[in-house]
């Protein structure tokens, strides 16, 4: 199960990381982002130890996503060194996720 990332969490979890970290900015409501996040969670056990994969709840959590201009879910955004470095937007295939995330690796 991915990591659950907060507004309070999300300078240690994502910005302090010295590894690669994908965030997935999803909803309960929506059907996209219940279609992506069995692919998250997978790849947050096939990439322990590698990179840090971690969901941010947009209802509970409205600084972050408004930080950094998420207005559209699912979002996926990949940080390295605390900056963004990659975004993905919808419902996209587990190849393309794991292909930008692997760029930054």
């Amino acid at each position: 199960m991915a990591l659950e990332i907060t507004d309070q969490n999300f300078q240690e979890v994502v910005l302090d990381s010295d590894k690669p970290v994908l965030v997935d900015f999803w909803a309960t409501w929506c059907g996209p982002c219940r279609t992506i996040g069995p692919i998250v969670d997978e790849l947050h056990n096939e990439l322990e130890g590698q990179a840090v994969i971690g969901k941010v709840d947009v209802d509970s959590n409205s600084d972050t996503p408004t930080k950094y201009g998420v207005r559209n879910i699912p979002t996926l955004l990949v940080f390295k060194n605390g900056e963004v470095v990659d975004k993905l937007v919808g419902a996209v295939p587990k190849s393309q996720i794991l292909e930008k995330l692997q760029a930054h690796m």
